[in-house]
């Protein structure tokens, strides 16, 4: 499996499946924000990262042009990623609170991070056309994690994606934050929460203590 995994994760580095996305991703990293213009980012699509006996998958919805699109791993250097793995850390599942680089020495215990789509989108919207591209991706993550027994999908565009790929009714399931759905027999319980973006986090939409909440959530479900 993990073999498979890496396999696959070169794939999606690789991938120049997307023109708008890929060009995006490029001119991000070459004209840089002026705080990391000494810093090499790495513009290429980002590949999942965790535990690969994880038992429970997330999945948020696509790289950071300054946070993962410079530092090459999901969540990672950025507020989202600060929001996220302090969750993570607090509940058991990150080794550290905060993740800066990709060799910052993190490890993720239990839990494996993909998104829906790959490389950083303008505006932090990918259209569908991009979604579709991205999916066989996540498709085979889901059939090579053979252990996840929960998906946590931030956002509602995550949440659709995924129900997409399990193919049940859309119009069943209601998002909103921190609530169970059971799609289906033999498929993985999935969480829904809000996004930890900064638009959500600086409003107060989306607390500490709420996303705290969801990965106890998760982990309950998994004990």
């Amino acid at each position: 499996m993990a073999d498979s995994l890496r396999v696959l994760n070169r794939e999606v580095i690789a991938c120049e499946l997307c023109p708008r996305l890929r060009e995006h991703s490029r001119r991000v990293a070459e004209v840089k924000r002026r705080a990391y213009r000494e810093e090499d980012y790495w513009g290429r699509p980002v590949p999942p990262f965790g535990d690969t006996h994880a038992r429970v998958l997330v999945i948020g919805l696509a790289p950071g042009a300054h946070g993962a699109n410079r530092t090459g791993r999901m969540f990672t250097g950025d507020k989202s990623g600060d929001f996220l793995y302090r969750a993570l850390y607090e509940t058991g599942f990150a080794s550290q609170p905060e993740s800066r680089s990709r060799d910052d020495g993190l490890k993720l215990s239990g839990v494996y991070i993909t998104a829906a789509a790959r490389c950083a989108p303008p505006d932090n919207k990918p259209i569908p056309e991009e979604f579709r591209n991205c999916r066989p991706f996540l498709e085979r993550e889901l059939a090579l994690l053979h252990e996840v027994r929960v998906v946590v999908a931030l956002g509602k565009l995550a949440f659709d994606v995924y129900l997409g790929i399990v193919r049940v009714k859309r119009s069943a399931f209601v998002f909103a934050h921190d609530r169970e759905h059971h799609p289906g027999p033999g498929l993985p319980v999935l969480i829904s929460s809000y996004h930890p973006s900064q638009q959500n986090t600086s409003t107060g939409k989306l607390t500490a203590p709420m996303l705290r909440d969801v990965f106890e959530h998760a982990r309950r479900l998994v004990s």
